[in-house]
């Protein structure tokens, strides 16, 4: 029979900061299926969360002494540490790098994915952004559909950042026009 020991997020926490394997076998058991569904919303692709769920449980057992009861659960903690872990890795440049030299199959299935997401859209979002001239559009879905920041568009587009500000800024505005006219 295999009983199942409910520990306390203090117990928890005082094992870990014992070094204690039973704390953290018992916290990856407990809690990487919840921390692994944090890192998917953030990267899609198996290879890179499984390499960052690593990561974020290493960074919970060499820092869980910067973990505060005072300022919040351990559980939304070690959250936040996740998602933070993804979004560091997604900017990093060798991510960035491997995303340029992605294989045309991968390239073309990431496209139809990002397609679909679009044409679920209920209020018509990809015929509004339709509306848009192209380069408008294609600011409006790097930051907004893809999360990259207007520094990394810049980057990305190779236009200074002043130039990617007024266009984004114009972009949206002509965007609130056409929504107000949609409804």
């Amino acid at each position: 029979m295999n009983v199942q020991i409910k520990l306390s997020e203090q117990e928890i926490v005082a094992l870990l900061l014992k070094q204690d394997e039973k704390g953290f076998n018992y916290l990856y058991d407990n809690y990487a299926g919840a921390i692994y569904g944090i890192i998917t919303k953030v990267v899609s692709e198996k290879d890179y969360a499984d390499e960052i769920i690593q990561d974020v449980f290493v960074k919970i057992w060499k820092n869980i002494v910067q973990f505060d009861p005072e300022k919040g659960r351990l559980y939304t903690w070690m959250i936040n540490l996740a998602r933070n872990t993804a979004i560091d890795y997604v900017r990093s440049k060798g991510y960035q790098n491997q995303q340029k030299n992605q294989t045309i199959p991968e390239f073309v299935n990431e496209s139809e994915q990002y397609a679909t997401t679009l044409n679920v859209d209920h209020i018509g979002m990809k015929d509004i952004l339709a509306q848009l001239k192209s380069d408008w559009r294609e600011l409006i879905e790097l930051a907004y559909f893809k999360g990259y920041t207007q520094q990394e568009i810049a980057e990305r587009l190779d236009i200074p950042i002043g130039t990617i500000k007024t266009r984004t800024r114009n972009a949206l505005i002509e965007l609130k026009r056409l929504l107000k006219d949609y409804r």
